[in-house]
């Protein structure tokens, strides 16, 4: 699935700026992070959604208006793409036959099942991409990588490849959602980063989500990353009694994924073991 081409541009932000990925149908974690928000004295034009806003948790309907209602910035992942355009799997790019596709057959069907046609519409208006300024560095937030939405880029991911989507992008600062796991990496010519996501644990043994703050300081950018804490049993009970797969509901619970699949290898030896993430300065 290539991304589409509109790229929606904010102009200069002054910050903090909140990025957080994969709602994941998850109405308790994209509560809890709008709570966050408020606490912290950041409005809705200081958050932006990297999409996925709806996938493997119950609450397909709720969570998508719960986030338009809230009026954060948020561009289109390739689950937003594809029931926003009736296509008939979710476009995650997993390889056909997988434990991911597999399971993302269950989901998403009922998804699409649960989604209402005004919500639909309203998918459809999502931006693929958002450009802002954010003291003196060129940032755009993509989903999977500038030049395709589902392209998964991780930690492991080769440098060169990430200087080249931020070549393609002409930024200075990638951040990118899809994949799951937040990290940041900076190098002389550029940055990537990756808020992770609320709505499903980083496969780390935890139950927490992730988000990401921006923050301008002096003449460089403070990027650090967050646990969301959250009512965990209570998205599980929602799951529970949609009858979605159990793979999901024991991973909100666990803090483990049911299948480790689309992972590189250097990601599937870090399965459990809690994450730390240090501040970046870039």
């Amino acid at each position: 699935m290539s991304a589409q081409t509109d790229v929606k541009d904010l102009g200069v932000l002054t910050g903090p700026v909140m990025i957080f990925g994969g709602p994941y149908s998850n109405l308790q974690a994209t509560r809890a992070l709008l709570q966050t928000a408020n606490r912290l004295g950041l409005s809705a034009s200081q958050l932006i959604c990297t999409g996925d806003a709806v996938a493997y948790c119950a609450d397909t309907e709720a969570t998508v208006r719960l986030l338009r209602d809230a009026g954060v910035h948020w561009i289109q992942g390739n689950c937003e793409a594809s029931l926003g355009n009736r296509i008939d799997d979710c476009g995650c790019g997993f390889e056909e036959g997988s434990s991911c596709a597999i399971l993302s057959d269950s989901w998403y069907s009922y998804a699409d099942r649960t989604i209402s046609d005004d919500s639909r519409a309203w998918l459809r208006t999502l931006p693929a991409q958002l450009r802002f300024s954010l003291n003196g560095r060129r940032i755009q937030v993509v989903h999977g990588a500038a030049d395709q939405i589902n392209r998964f880029v991780f930690e492991s991911t080769p440098q060169d490849e990430k200087q080249r989507q931020l070549d393609l992008a002409q930024a200075d600062v990638l951040i990118g959602g899809h994949c799951g796991l937040p990290f940041g990496q900076a190098w002389g010519s550029g940055a990537w980063l990756n808020a992770g996501v609320i709505g499903m644990p980083a496969n780390d043994g935890t139950r927490n989500g992730w988000y990401m703050l921006l923050i301008p300081d002096a003449e460089r950018l403070k990027v650090s990353w967050h646990r969301l804490n959250y009512a965990a049993t209570e998205a599980v009970d929602a799951m529970r009694f949609a009858g979605l797969p159990t793979g999901y509901q024991d991973a909100l619970l666990s803090g483990l994924w049911p299948n480790i699949d689309i992972l590189p290898a250097a990601e599937q030896s870090q399965r459990g073991q809690p994450l730390q993430l240090a501040p970046l300065l870039i």
